[in-house]
């Protein structure tokens, strides 16, 4: 876990709702605006490892709605997962966008933000579960898991529907793999970097 995050102890506000259930990538959360991008903080220094989604959103962030946000994780270089294509991981880009908010603080539906990745261009987290709750489900998942602790870091449940920010921690949660960040050489930033794979390379080498 994160400084920021919080421990999820109640699920009850997702029994009986509509959620969606995508994957935990293991990148750098990154936010998109009309006119900037920055890494998980506002103050983030420049990094190689960012030069690649900062082209990306050169090219798309511009059709992005005044007062809106598009968040994302930065997939270009390895943190503790290595995605590769060895390993059946690789990537489809090297930036994902899993929530987009308005200018009135709300995360849109997800069926919206399915809508509007389309609509910029840019490619969404991978989907596992979209419907009712399933409590089943989500053990089998926690199994999956377990099982390929080398190739997924974990899973978001979401409610499906929009929701404002002050929301956020309530109707939103992660399950991450146990023992996750295990690296013994410092921060992943510090360290030289080591490119994830993407599928068919030769079709995004000049995305």
């Amino acid at each position: 876990m994160n400084r920021d995050d919080r421990m999820m102890t109640d699920t009850s506000v997702f029994e009986g709702q509509q959620v969606m259930i995508c994957e935990k990538l293991d990148g750098e959360n990154t936010t998109w605006y009309k006119d900037y991008m920055h890494a998980r903080s506002l103050d983030s220094d420049a990094h190689p490892s960012r030069n690649w989604v900062k082209n990306l959103w050169a090219q798309h962030g511009y059709e992005i709605p005044e007062g809106w946000r598009v968040c994302g994780e930065n997939m270009y270089a390895k943190h503790a997962i290595h995605y590769t294509n060895e390993k059946g991981n690789a990537l489809q880009t090297y930036f994902y966008m899993f929530s987009i908010w308005n200018e009135k603080n709300i995360c849109l539906s997800w069926d919206e933000t399915e809508e509007w990745a389309e609509l910029l261009g840019i490619t969404h987290v991978p989907v596992f579960y979209k419907g009712i709750w399933d409590m089943n489900y989500i053990q089998e998942l926690n199994k999956r898991m377990e099982s390929n602790p080398d190739t997924i870091e974990g899973y978001v449940v979401r409610l499906s529907r929009e929701y404002h920010y002050s929301e956020f921690r309530n109707v939103c949660g992660k399950y991450v793999r146990k023992n996750h960040v295990q690296n013994n050489h410092g921060h992943w930033s510090t360290q030289k970097i080591i490119k994830n794979e993407l599928k068919n390379f030769e079709s995004y080498a000049n995305h």
